[in-house]
Parts: C-alpha cells; structure tokens; sequence
C-alpha cells in the first residue's frame, strides 16, 4: 500500500481535486449570499453611529477579554488580574471606560464555570452595553469549534471536532453538529462563534491546525465547511470562517513565531481559497485572518492581518466579501513581531479589519488608533465603515430588539439528552479504524474481558472532561469489561513504563492511548515494550492520525484513530473497538510514511470495516 508519491505531488494531487473550486465553482449546495441590510435599517444604524462619540467608536472596533464569572461581581482574584492587565476591575467597568464592541469568553479568564452562570455573564454584559450612552449591545463571542479547541465544557454538549466531521464526511451531521452547538452557544447569549475552521490541512508538521481542519482536500474542506456555517448561522448566532488566507500549510505554530506559507497565486487560489469562496457564497456572518506571511499575496511580507493587499485586494475586492472581519487575537507573537503593539491594529484598520480581537494591552491599542483618527492616518469615515458592518451584525443577530437569555432556555436547551445521544451518534461515524491484521477487532469480552488502559492524558480542552485514560477505561467498563487505568503521558520515562508493562501481565489486552507520536518519542519505546509482553495490543490516535506511520511496525494488534481526547470521541472510539458500533470513519487527510515521507502509507478516504 505504498504509493509513490513527492510531497509537491500530494499538494498538485489535492489540487486538481478542487480545479472547479478555485474559480468559485465548489460542487455543493449552498444558498445565496446573504442579503445586504435594507436601506432603512443602514439609515438608522448611520444615525446611531452620527451620535457617538469617538471614543465610541473606536470602541465598537474592540473585542476584549475579562476576567471574572460575573459582569459586575467577580472574584477578587479576578478583578486583580483584570486591574493588572485592563485597568479595570469588571466586564462592566471595561464597557463603560472604552466602550468595546465585543467580549470574548475563554476557560483560563474564568469564563464559563457552569451554563446558567454563563447565560448571567452575558445578560450582565449586555446590560454594561445598554446602559452606555447610546445603549449599544455587544457580540460575546468565543472559540467553540469542539475537538481539541472548547471553552464551553460539559455539562453543554460536547461534540467530535472537524478532522473527526471529516473522517465521518457526513455534511448532514457536520451541519447537525453545528446547529446543537449554536443552538447551545446561543441560549448562553454567546452570539460569535470563531468556528468553522477553513484551512485545508496538507501540512502533516502543521502544529497548530492539524486535527482543528476538516482535512487535505480543498472541495470536501469547502463542503464541510459550509454545512457548519448552515449550522451555527440556522442556531441564529454569527460563524466564522477562519484563518484567512488559509493556515494549512505551515510549520510553524502563529501563537509563538510568524508563518510564512509558500505557496504560489495559483496554488493559492487551488488549495486555499475554495473553502472561502464557499463560506462567502454561504452567506458567512465574519472572517478571521490569519498572522501568516503569503509572499505571493503580498509582496512586502506583512501579517495577512495586516496585509491591505490580501484583505482589501484579495478578500474583499477579489472574493467579494462585504461582512465582517475580525482578526486573530493580538495577543500572539505571530502580529507582533514586525511592528509595536501601538501600529498592529492601525496597521489591521488600515488593511480592511473590522473587529480588533484582544490585543495585549488594550489601553495601548485603544489609543493608538484614537490617535490615528485624530491624526488624519485613518479617516473617521473608515472606521464608521468597519462600525457599521458590526451594527449590522449586531441587528441581524437581533440584539438589539433583545440581547437577553433566560434560565429557562438553558434548561431547555443546553445539554440536553437529545443534544447528547446526537453527539454519540456522529462521534460513532467519524472513529477510523486503520490496521487490525489479525482481526482482533471487535474485541470479544468473553476471550479479552480484562483491560489494561494506558497512555497520554493531554488536558481537557474545557477544562471539564477526561482525563483520557481515565474515560476510555470508564467507557470499556460501561460495555462489561475489567478495565484498569494507568497514565503513562506524553513522554513516558524507562519507570513508567516498566510500571505500564507489570501492569500489563495477566491483562487480556492493552489499549494505548497515543499523542503525536514521533520518531524519538518514548510513547513508541512503550508500545514496543508492551507489545514484547505479548499481551495483545491496540492503539488510538487520540489527536492527529498520523502517528500510525510509527506504530506500523511494531507487531501492535490494531490501530484506530479518534482525532481528540474528548469523552465523546473517546467513548465512541471504545464502542467500535467492543464491536458496539461499525467503524464507519475514512481518513480525511493522507498519512505518510515515517521513514519515507515521499510514500503514502494510507491514502485519503482509506478505513477498514468488521
């Protein structure tokens, strides 16, 4: 099953699958762009933007974090942090100093304790927006895209992330999906999901997107991508496709360095733009750009974020997009190594962004670009074009008619065991089983009864879930086996895993849980000893499915890959293992040989069945 092939092949390869796609003609059904905002409606949004002040609206460009549960009443370790960092001490005191447009929710900022606690710190924010001076409601927003990236955990439904959508290659369940995630999102007056994921993953060293795309192919990317742009914007909440121009192909992870993606125009054009081309003729809400260097994009070798001729030239007069754009978070190093912190969003106005996400230090980038208007740098008429392509967001998401949430629509909504058994059935669908050459699989409880479960135990993505052994061998003892747990982690040292293989004897197989398995690491060295006590072993990819091209030759009994570490996936990649489910997943990217990475080892759309 090796098919000769170079690496420049592989990207040609993909991109003669998506010819059709690079000039706007992706073979899926999507609805017409949505309609532009009626004249009325811009009429009196131009009003509203006529009565503010600037301080106003530059604030209306800004989507900042907080600190805290509560919009008015956060913990005081909370309200230090946010004086530390804002100079603030609450959500409400942040909207009523710079009036931001927006607010974005994550886990470490103490977020999203718990739904109704969620639903209160929206309803407080939007109250801190209205009882400003014009009364301007704000899009709270957050990255829900599920998988390995979730800031809102359980007891909110948790579903497979896109690579699992992918190997699944369902549109209808990937738009499934995405409806119970926006129905969810939007009962907890989160109303910006930064979700779906566009980029097409055909870098395998990609450390940042990888398992976060839906795969390698341009046209089934597009496909997918606009079944969750169907989900999230039916829900009635914003999606947003993301990273623009295209994060896939890069080495390099944006939140530590900038970068640079070499592909020409035209492979651009073939391998990046189509799952954009089709979220735009989808009717997308908002675009998130990417801090990625694209030299044939751009000559001058700027951040895309800050890039005029990819924004302006390529996004907006190109492609033709009139929505919003946001940028990454400006927090990361990949915008911030060329120019100060001061210029980066002058720079990100300049270049056609609308939304300004979380820049480092907020009084620093609020008052550049006060003084850049003031200046003459940028006209007050460009900033009032950016405000009302978000007022329009805002009206079309309706918060303006009313911004509020209810405890009762949490109940009804949130987590609930409709949402759940839903969830299960598509993570069901998306588990790829790659090797089982003795037929191992489904394993019978009556000959392999007792389980050892070992292996990495990464952190909950939301902070709710896992930890990943501790699941899987949970789940196996739901289905009627002996399962015992045991975390060997990342980097398994020479006593943990002599501990691992002690444990090992008497167990009728082992299942090793593996992350990102690389040539040196230790993982393999604890696959390899395991594998010598002659216990029968089964291994799962629990993030990225390429570490089989290390585990091939080990004598391991069968390989599967999950695509995340989460309880759902997890869950559902030990029903097929117990034959309580098909493995119904096919590879939504290549894998390629580890000792000959010209070779592909297992092609895309390969998978096994029972």
């Amino acid at each position: 099953m090796h098919h000769r092939t170079s690496r420049r092949t592989l990207l040609t390869a993909t991109a003669a699958t998506a010819a059709a796609a690079a000039t706007g003609a992706v073979t899926v059904a999507v609805p017409a762009a949505a309609q532009p905002a009626s004249a009325s409606t811009d009429r009196r949004l131009k009003r509203l933007i006529s009565r503010m002040s600037l301080e106003e609206k530059v604030g209306q460009l800004f989507v900042m974090r907080v600190y805290g549960h509560s919009a008015t009443e956060p913990d005081q370790a909370d309200i230090d942090a946010n004086l530390k960092e804002i100079g603030v001490r609450t959500a409400a005191e942040l909207i009523a100093k710079y009036h931001v447009g927006g607010i974005i929710y994550f886990v470490w900022a103490h977020n999203t304790r718990d739904p109704h606690q969620i639903a209160e710190l929206s309803n407080g924010i939007q109250r801190a927006g209205l009882a400003g001076p014009n009364s301007v409601p704000l899009l709270v927003s957050t990255d829900q895209e599920h998988g390995i990236v979730c800031r809102v955990g359980e007891p909110a439904t948790l579903l497979p992330g896109a690579m699992a959508l992918g190997a699944g290659g369902s549109h209808s369940d990937t738009r499934r999906a995405a409806r119970i995630a926006g129905d969810e999102l939007a009962a907890l007056g989160i109303v910006q999901n930064y979700a779906p994921n566009a980029d097409v993953n055909v870098n395998p060293a990609n450390p940042v997107i990888g398992v976060r795309s839906f795969g390698s192919d341009p046209q089934s990317v597009a496909g997918m991508a606009v079944a969750q742009v169907k989900g999230y914007q039916g829900a009635g909440i914003a999606a947003t496709a993301k990273h623009f121009p295209g994060h896939g192909d890069t080495s390099t992870d944006s939140h530590s360095g900038l970068p640079v993606i070499q592909h020409t125009r035209e492979q651009w054009a073939e391998l990046d733009a189509p799952p954009f081309r089709a979220a735009i003729a989808a009717g997308i809400d908002s675009i998130m750009t990417a801090h990625i260097v694209v030299p044939a994009l751009d000559p001058a070798e700027d951040p895309a974020t800050l890039s005029r001729p990819i924004l302006t030239g390529v996004l907006r007069e190109e492609l033709g997009y009139d929505g919003v754009v946001v940028t990454d978070a400006l927090d990361m190093k990949g915008v911030r190594e060329k120019y100060g912190d001061d210029r980066v969003p002058v720079l990100a106005l300049l270049a056609g962004v609308d939304q300004l996400l979380n820049p480092p230090n907020l009084d620093v980038a609020w008052n550049a670009v006060l003084a850049a208007v003031r200046s003459g740098e940028i006209s007050e008429a460009r900033i009032e074009e950016s405000i009302l392509r978000i007022l329009r967001l805002k009206t079309k998401l309706g918060l303006f008619r009313d911004p509020f949430v209810s405890r009762r629509g949490v109940d009804r909504t949130v987590g609930t065991r409709a949402h759940l058994a839903a969830a299960d059935g598509i993570a069901e669908r998306t588990t790829t089983l790659l090797t089982n050459p003795g037929s191992l699989l489904p394993l019978s409880r009556r000959s392999h009864r007792k389980l050892l479960v070992v292996g990495a135990d990464p952190a909950s993505p939301s902070g709710t879930t896992g930890p990943p052994t501790t699941t899987l061998a949970g789940a196996f003892g739901e289905l009627g086996y002996a399962a015992t747990a045991l975390s060997t982690g990342t980097a398994p040292d020479a006593a943990r895993i002599a501990e691992a293989v002690a444990a090992a004897r008497g167990k009728d197989a082992v299942i090793v849980g593996t992350y990102n398995v690389s040539a040196t690491s230790s993982q393999l060295a604890l696959v390899k000893a395991l594998v010598a006590t002659g216990v029968p072993v089964v291994t799962v990819a629990v993030r990225n499915p390429y570490d089989i091209a290390h585990l091939g030759g080990t004598g391991i009994a069968a390989s599967l890959a999950a695509y995340s570490w989460t309880d759902v996936e997890l869950r559902a990649a030990a029903r097929v293992i117990a034959g309580r489910a098909e493995p119904e997943g096919r590879l939504p990217v290549p894998v390629q040989r580890a000792d000959d990475p010209s070779k592909v080892l297992y092609p895309v759309g390969y998978g096994l069945s029972y």
